[in-house]
């Protein structure tokens, strides 16, 4: 994915109430910047980062500018627009970069399912009678010493998606649980037991009982991310 206008770079001040930064921009004009990321966003939110901004041309918006990478260590870049992860999925399997995921006929985006009142962020369809996969991403930032982890805050909401995740596998159908890690500095996945040990001890239940787990790490770029690798996981 590339963005479609160069971004734009300034100095973290400070995030706040979820969905706002205040960013100071280069030559000094300080910006409120919308954060697409209801995280905790730790270790991606240390005022004085640098950070690059995209900028909207529609006229509605009450705030432009939305963050979308920072810089979490020296060369390091983060993606932290969870809206992106999605995306970057989808476009790494119609391009055939996912080697797990390839063979399916159609991709259909936020389908409606589950025993809870879900949505399924991508449903797989093979163009035969083989069953759908299901695929739920979830974008990953944080990471500690060279691990990725998620999540980086309690979620409910993903725990859940974890027992619909199960119901379908138990259907008949196939189902996976895809972590897209947005920077470059990590070399596994693993459940951040530490921050929700409900999620981690959901995940182990899951894949025990068939759910699948992927984890691709992006290159992230002012330019543009992308998918490159696979990572393992370890639960």
């Amino acid at each position: 994915m590339e963005f479609p206008q160069p971004l734009i770079e300034g100095r973290l001040l400070k995030r706040y109430k979820r969905f706002l930064a205040d960013v100071e921009l280069k030559k000094g004009e300080v910006i409120t910047a919308h954060t697409a990321n209801t995280g905790a966003m730790t270790g991606c939110s240390e005022p004085g980062s640098r950070v690059w901004l995209s900028i909207s041309d529609n006229p509605k918006r009450k705030y432009p500018h939305s963050w979308e990478i920072v810089e979490v260590a020296p060369k390091v870049l983060c993606g932290i627009n969870t809206l992106l992860g999605n995306h970057l999925v989808n476009e790494a399997i119609v391009a055939d970069r996912v080697p797990e995921l390839k063979g399916y006929a159609h991709i259909r985006r936020e389908v409606p399912y589950g025993e809870e009142r879900s949505r399924i962020d991508l449903l797989l369809e093979p163009s035969g009678s083989a069953p759908p996969c299901y695929v739920e991403v979830k974008n990953v930032t944080l990471a500690d010493n060279g691990v990725a982890l998620f999540p980086d805050a309690v979620t409910v909401r993903g725990t859940k998606h974890l027992r619909e995740l199960t119901h379908v596998v138990e259907q008949g159908a196939r189902a996976v649980i895809f972590y897209c890690v947005q920077r470059n500095d990590c070399r596994e996945f693993r459940p951040a037991e530490t921050i929700d040990a409900v999620y981690a001890q959901t995940l182990r239940e899951a894949m025990e009982k068939g759910v699948e787990a992927i984890a691709y790490q992006a290159d992230v770029s002012v330019t543009g991310i992308r998918l490159t690798k696979v990572m393992p996981v370890c639960v």
